[in-house]
């Protein structure tokens, strides 16, 4: 039921980039109001995170879950059958918030509602599944592409979104309120609200416009400083909706530094390689060039399995990283990148994405109680969606606009990618070295049991005359839960 519910948009966010073109001739849409829907859908997206934890405080969840079941196949409907701009930015702009609602609402329960032997095989299944769909969303749009379509590819999606439904209803169960008595502040909604979608509006204006004016910068940059106004005002809450504050111990912030690098190199490094390739490849060969990203994404599933409950999590995501640093240099270094380094670089992007962005995750859910997770990974979601969908449009107007031409606008764009990955992967390692962190082996045991999975020391314990080590252990931090 969870895949079916975030295949959907997933699928569409790495599909679209051959799509356009199509989707605009065919609803007399300009260029900037295809892309405006597609910003204001990854908005929607982000603001599902924090939206899904507030709704969840106070309704009975699983009845919800219906409702955002209905709403994600009007969404899909509406986008499918759009004779227009206004019906199918609003459709798409649906399957953006309700992804993310649903996201926040079902994995959650999906992960703690079994017995601990069963937690392997749910990681293993949505790491398949989420990074799977997204990795082969390149192929998708570009067979549909070269059948010079749109709406085949939506009504299946469509059709994958009415089986989601049914299946919410297939497994229904009575769940209640998480928090009936906790604080009805929609303060942190209204932020992320303005902050997600001014960014986001911001970075859609960077491409459709040559220069770098007010009218992008100003909603970028504003929507930026909400954002992070939206964490400082969580941070210090008494009774926050979102958790923040247990979050600042090392292995937290370095699974969350981990999983946006990865995320926001990655999106961006295939959407860049796609411009410089577009034009040597016709959609199909250039998304069967992207194949081996979904490669990549079986083998770390398989990697995954194994290591899951083990130290070798934490080496897992670092080697990502590595490996997510390796692939855009192959491509950044060979610009345009031959078939057979395109191939090898795309499956050295997806076996990094596989083994950096979940481990991570799952690093930083560990160090909470199980308790929190579904705060935990709205907050986590909301800065990774925030890095993969908006630093790709900057890139993207780096790439075409600010250097002469296309070719080392890409090649300098690629480099950041790389610097974000080899920046992810740096961090990581100075910020266990600071906290004296020796990688430890999840305590599935403790983690169903309400503890903590493992201890995370304060950041820079290294320095802290009173700060205590993992060989020191007291009982878990306190998690602040509403």
């Amino acid at each position: 039921m969870v895949i079916s519910a975030l295949i959907p948009y997933l699928v569409l966010s790495a599909a679209l980039q051959p799509l356009t073109g199509i989707i605009g001739a065919d609803l007399g849409m300009s260029a900037y109001e295809v892309n405006l829907a597609q910003g204001l859908a990854n908005a929607g997206y982000a603001l599902g995170t924090v939206l899904s934890v507030q709704l969840a405080q106070h309704l009975p969840q699983r009845r919800m879950l219906i409702i955002y079941g209905v709403l994600l196949v009007v969404g899909s409907v509406l986008a499918a059958a759009a004779t227009g701009t206004v019906m199918f930015i609003s459709g798409h702009v649906l399957q953006g918030l309700c992804t993310s609602l649903l996201l926040i609402a079902a994995v959650p329960p999906l992960v703690t509602g079994f017995p601990p032997s069963k937690i392997r095989y749910t990681a293993v299944v949505l790491n398949m599944g989420i990074f799977g769909a997204v990795a082969l969303g390149p192929l998708i749009g570009g067979i549909q592409a070269d059948a010079n379509g749109w709406r085949p590819l939506f009504w299946v999606i469509a059709g994958i979104a009415i089986l989601a439904f049914v299946l919410i209803l297939l497994t229904y169960q009575e769940v209640p309120a998480a928090d009936p008595t906790a604080t009805r502040s929609p303060l942190p909604v209204a932020l992320a609200a303005t902050g997600c979608i001014a960014a986001f509006f911001g970075a859609t204006q960077l491409l459709t416009h040559r220069e770098l004016n007010a009218a992008a910068l100003a909603p970028l940059t504003a929507g930026v400083l909400v954002i992070l106004v939206l964490l400082v005002n969580q941070y210090f809450s008494k009774r926050p909706l979102l958790i923040v504050r247990p979050l600042t111990s090392t292995m937290p912030v370095s699974g969350i530094i981990a999983a946006m690098s990865a995320a926001a190199a990655s999106v961006s490094a295939i959407t860049l390689s796609g411009l410089i390739l577009a034009d040597r490849y016709s959609p199909l060969k250039l998304g069967l060039l992207y194949l081996p990203e979904f490669g990549g994404a079986v083998i770390t599933t398989i990697l995954f399995a194994i290591l899951f409950t083990t130290k070798g999590l934490h080496y897992f995501a670092l080697t990502g990283l590595l490996c997510l640093s390796a692939g855009i240099a192959l491509i950044a270094g060979t610009l345009p990148p031959s078939t057979i380094v395109t191939l090898v670089g795309t499956g050295l992007i997806g076996v990094g994405v596989g083994a950096s962005v979940a481990p991570s995750l799952f690093i930083a859910g560990f160090s909470l109680r199980n308790a929190a997770l579904q705060r935990v990974f709205a907050i986590v979601e909301l800065l990774r969606a925030v890095a993969a969908f908006m630093i790709a449009p900057i890139l993207v107007y780096i790439a075409t606009t600010v250097m002469s031409n296309t070719e080392d606008g890409v090649r300098t764009a690629l480099w950041i990618c790389l610097g974000l990955s080899a920046a992810g992967a740096l961090v990581g390692i100075a910020l266990y070295w600071l906290g004296r962190v020796k990688p430890p082996t999840p305590s599935l045991a403790n983690w169903f049991g309400g503890e903590t999975a493992w201890y995370s020391p304060p950041l820079f314990a290294r320095y802290r005359k009173n700060a205590k080590t993992p060989e020191q252990p007291s009982g878990p931090p306190e998690v602040e839960v509403s």
